[in-house]
């Protein structure tokens, strides 16, 4: 089954597609949200709210592995991701999307692995499946490439902190993405994200930050959002096999 994890300002996918039934996951990590599964361009889709139903978890508090090893359970084995994020690059606007290629990881305190217990050394030169990011390429209008500096949050950057991200090479700014990518990883998942451009991060344009923008720009990226998603969704072959899918065969000492 593919999945779907559903960021800020996704609930229209509830209104947009059939729900054929739904999932109530309780993993040894935690409760997950509730699980919906839809109907999209005739495949069933696991669609997940990762910050719960009504957006109540803020991102520095949700539980990553309770959400990872449920979809595992109901047998994802392939995962997309909506993310919100800012733009360190004038040229990238809000209302657009990015397939992001790489990550630099900024967060802190968050349990960021399932393997407490012994030593695994998952491979993340390139942390997203090459496979589903150039399906998602192929399918829309997007920015193919970009790395995601990944924040603590839930505070927006400062402006010297956003100045920093852009010299060392970071395209945009957000605060879910990590450590979710890596847990699915571990699992041995397909992952791939969609950044949906929703503002300028701060110092970038003249505008103070308001979560009133960031909720309007997604408001305007939702529908090429939606078809983006239904295009790629159709194009993916749930049987395909992948590398990311034997990632530990070379991991565990």
């Amino acid at each position: 089954m593919i999945g779907l994890i559903g960021g800020t300002g996704t609930k229209p996918l509830l209104e947009t597609y059939p729900i054929t039934s739904t999932e109530e996951i309780t993993t040894e990590y935690g409760k997950a949200p509730k699980i919906s599964i839809l109907e999209i361009g005739n495949k069933q889709v696991a669609y997940m709210p990762r910050h719960s139903m009504g957006h109540s978890t803020p991102p520095h508090m949700i539980n990553y592995r309770a959400n990872i090893e449920a979809l595992k359970t109901i047998g994802v084995n392939q995962v997309f991701a909506t993310n919100s994020v800012g733009s360190l690059d004038m040229n990238i606007q809000p209302g657009s999307l990015l397939i992001p290629d790489n990550f630099i990881d900024f967060t802190h305190d968050r349990i960021s692995t399932f393997y407490d217990d012994k030593v695994v050394h998952i491979d993340c030169t390139d942390p997203f499946c090459e496979t589903l990011r150039s399906n998602l390429i192929s399918c829309g209008d997007v920015h193919p490439y970009g790395i995601y500096i990944a924040t603590q949050g839930p505070r927006f950057e400062t402006a010297a902190e956003i100045q920093f991200y852009k010299q060392i090479g970071g395209k945009v700014v957000g605060m879910t993405l990590v450590p979710e990518v890596v847990l699915a990883r571990e699992r041995e998942m397909c992952y791939s994200s969609i950044c949906a451009i929703t503002n300028y991060a701060a110092s970038i344009s003249k505008d103070k930050l308001t979560i009133t923008e960031v909720m309007d720009a997604m408001e305007d990226a939702t529908e090429n959002l939606l078809q983006l998603l239904t295009k790629t969704i159709e194009k993916t072959d749930e049987k395909t096999e992948c590398i990311c899918q034997n990632i530990l065969n070379d991991a565990i000492i």
